[in-house]
């Protein structure tokens, strides 16, 4: 017989028994019994303690995306829970594995808007995989196993477990349950041969890969198996870690901001393999990349049927795991390929886009960029919040073989800095560079005392244009010069880190950010390079002066 235990208790063993290793927390009085579990569990599992809820369950979606298991958040009821609603919908649209652990109100003051109520089921359903409370402690270990498998089952997503306040003092004589061996969806019998066959009618193929979980291995096999039959691959939205960079192969990221050759390119081929993501909006280019009726012959593999021809039909749907697939199709050749000269083509293409222009001014981002890449550990893990400022390094730099790059697929600004300190946290042994707009680096940028707190010193690079860019770029687009809303009145980022004892760096010309990295990271501390750019060259392709003239020809 099991021997009794409190409802705290219990929560913190099973996530210990479902193989957690962090928690990422702002402390509430709702869960004051979990944490005393946590406590007795200390040796064996981290609470992170943060400063603001979206930010811990941004750290914990971090560690979902590096890892591949579901990152843990924990926070309290009513206003902490709202304030981490954002977390979850990053983790929804980017198919993040997540739990989110959240302390709820007295079950007996149910329905009386008591202090802080909120009905999680109501408000968390519709972004994400399924919400659920614990009402009774000796049901933990069964609803709790149940939360992770659901994270990571078929499209992996964000689960959110409410916590009864009462039930975490009450005692339950129960068993620990741990996650159970569940073998991966794999291909249909006759999936491979059937994509081969259909492979070998093509001309002008295209790979575009996306999606979560992927593992080392899983990598490596697709790699092989695409460049192995000389095929083009592009990335989805901020999923630039899936493959290298430098390689022939690699044709760019098609997502918002896409590089118009590269998009030219996508409506040329006679194939598309899409392996993995989404066919959402960014990759779709807002739907008009594909033929809703199926006329450009798509091979969609995903890991959940229901994504499959939701909006565009495709020639063949695989249902199956990303890392399975990868396995399936290794060794598998095309006879003859067809379509060297047009792989050449493809990353003909995104070699221009990559080559930096002559702008105006003391600092060339792109260049600047670019010699920074040079530079950087092997693997480093990078991480970016969302914004016009975004897609310099996108553009302009490669995410190489055994480098990590996170992003919010969903837009979600304030995601870069936290994401930064929970990757630091998951590995410890790894740089992180963040890059972050002034905007964003004021939404989240408090969590960096969390870094000093827990010892680790991301990198963190602050695009200072002094607005809104990404709305400004709108702004002007549709009522150029009516500039109402996107300015901005910023701090001195340097001195704001150097407050709390970090390495605070500034750049304004190119030959500067370089140095100001080496010194940063040499420093050993958490650091800010605040690089001050050129407020008139909104975007990488257009100044607003540009914009302006666009728009008064209608």
């Amino acid at each position: 017989m099991a021997e009794g235990r409190t409802g705290g208790q219990l929560l913190a063993d099973a996530l210990v028994a479902n193989g957690a290793t962090h928690v990422f927390a702002v402390p509430g009085e709702s869960y004051l019994d979990l944490l005393d579990g946590l406590y007795a569990q200390r040796n064996r599992i981290e609470l992170v303690t943060c400063r603001f809820e979206a930010g811990a369950v941004h750290m914990a979606e971090a560690q979902g995306k590096l890892t591949g298991r579901p990152g843990v958040a924990v926070v309290t009821r009513g206003p902490g829970a709202c304030h981490a609603a954002i977390g979850v919908h990053v983790a929804q649209q980017d198919s993040t594995p997540l739990v989110l652990l959240v302390g709820q109100i007295p079950v007996s003051e149910t329905d009386r808007e008591s202090f802080q109520e909120v009905d999680y089921r109501r408000f968390f359903s519709p972004i994400a995989k399924w919400v659920t409370q614990i009402d009774e402690a000796a049901r933990i270990p069964e609803l709790m196993a149940h939360a992770f498998d659901v994270a990571v089952s078929g499209r992996p997503g964000p689960v959110v477990v409410a916590l009864s306040e009462e039930m975490q003092k009450h005692v339950a004589a129960v068993p620990d349950v741990g996650p159970q061996p569940v073998l991966p969806p794999h291909p249909a019998p006759d999936a491979i041969p059937r994509l081969m066959e259909m492979l070998g009618r093509a001309e002008r193929p295209l790979a575009i890969l996306g999606g979560s979980r992927w593992t080392e291995e899983g990598r490596a096999a697709i790699r092989d198996f695409l460049v192995a039959n000389d095929i083009p691959v592009s990335v989805s939205f901020r999923r630039q870690g899936l493959f290298d960079g430098t390689s022939p192969h690699y044709a760019g990221d098609l997502g918002v901001g896409a590089d118009a050759g590269l998009v030219k390119k996508a409506r040329e081929a006679d194939l598309i393999l899409a392996i993995g993501t989404r066919l959402g909006e960014p990759v779709s280019q807002g739907y008009t990349l594909f033929d809703l009726a199926g006329s450009k012959p798509v091979v969609h593999v995903h890991p959940d049927q229901s994504e499959i021809g939701r909006v565009h039909r495709v020639a063949l749907g695989i249902v199956s795991e990303v890392n399975a697939f990868a396995q399936a199709v290794a060794g598998q050749r095309v006879a003859a390929p067809r379509w060297s000269g047009w792989r050449a083509e493809v990353r003909a293409a995104r070699e221009a886009q990559a080559k930096a222009p002559s702008y105006e001014g003391p600092l060339n981002l792109a260049v600047a960029l670019q010699e920074l890449e040079k530079v950087l550990p092997a693997d480093t893990i990078f991480t970016t919040d969302a914004g016009n400022f975004a897609t310099w390094p996108t553009r302009f730099m490669h995410v190489r073989e055994k480098q990590d790059f996170l992003g919010p697929t969903n837009g979600a600004m304030g995601y870069g800095v936290p994401a930064a300190i929970g990757a630091a946290i998951t590995h410890r042994d790894r740089t992180v560079v963040c890059f972050v707009g002034d905007g964003g680096a004021l939404m989240t940028g408090q969590e960096i005392a969390t870094a000093f707190h827990h010892g680790v010193a991301p990198i963190v690079m602050v695009f200072n244009n002094n607005m809104y860019g990404t709305i400004r770029m709108y702004q002007e687009r549709t009522y150029p010069g009516r500039v109402s809303g996107t300015a901005l009145t910023n701090p001195d980022f340097a001195r704001f880190i150097e407050s709390f004892g970090g390495h605070g760096e500034v750049v304004t010309r190119t030959e500067e950010l370089v140095p100001a990295f080496q010194r940063a990271k040499a420093s050993g501390r958490p650091a800010i390079i605040e690089v001050r750019t050129n407020p008139e060259q909104v975007t990488n392709r257009a100044t607003i002066a540009d914009l302006r003239a666009q728009a008064a020809k209608g």
